[in-house]
């Protein structure tokens, strides 16, 4: 969603409330959460972190000998260009291609499957976030309750993230 029909949309939202709230005497409550400081502060969040950093720095292992035999082969070809026939530059080349295309090929799946094992670690744990924020929103009266991201500006009195986090680490 573009930043324009986000704001339109929080405009809106923000009528509706207000039309919706206006007929009653409840003055409209509103609270704001930031969903990734809370998710990278919760104990759980930071372990998940600790494991995903863990598995990248396995991934860049993985990759470092095939990086390492291009940089090998590029020198090779650098210092042997002059001297090789254009047959044997060729087929010199076409390694060097084919080893880029592996090492590009494997940093894409690497990628991917660090994509999967960061939406596998946060899926549960951004779930029990939201059941946490609807939780604190119907005990505390809040008519609304934004994420971050949504908002263009936000007070700190209405930033209920280290709440969040304070009852996601006593639940945990």
């Amino acid at each position: 969603m573009t930043r324009v029909n986000r704001i339109l949309l929080l405009l809106a939202m923000i009528a509706l409330l207000g039309w919706a709230t206006g007929a009653q005497d409840e003055p409209i409550k509103i609270g704001v959460v930031d969903m990734e400081q809370a998710l990278n502060s919760t104990e759980q969040g930071k372990a998940a972190r600790e494991e995903l950093s863990r598995k990248q720095r396995e991934a860049e292992a993985e990759v470092q000998p095939l990086a390492e035999r291009f940089r090998v082969l590029q020198e090779e070809l650098k210092g042997k260009k002059y001297v090789l026939s254009d047959e044997a530059l060729f087929e010199k080349q076409v390694e060097l291609a084919e080893l880029q295309n592996r090492i590009d090929n494997k940093i894409k799946e690497l990628q991917g499957q660090l994509k999967i094992d960061q939406g596998r670690l946060e899926a549960p744990l951004r779930a029990k976030l939201l059941e946490i924020v609807e939780e604190i929103g119907k005990s505390q009266g809040f008519t609304v309750i934004l994420a971050r991201g949504t908002a263009l500006y936000t007070r700190e009195a209405i930033d209920m993230t280290d709440e969040v986090v304070a009852r996601f680490d006593r639940k945990s």
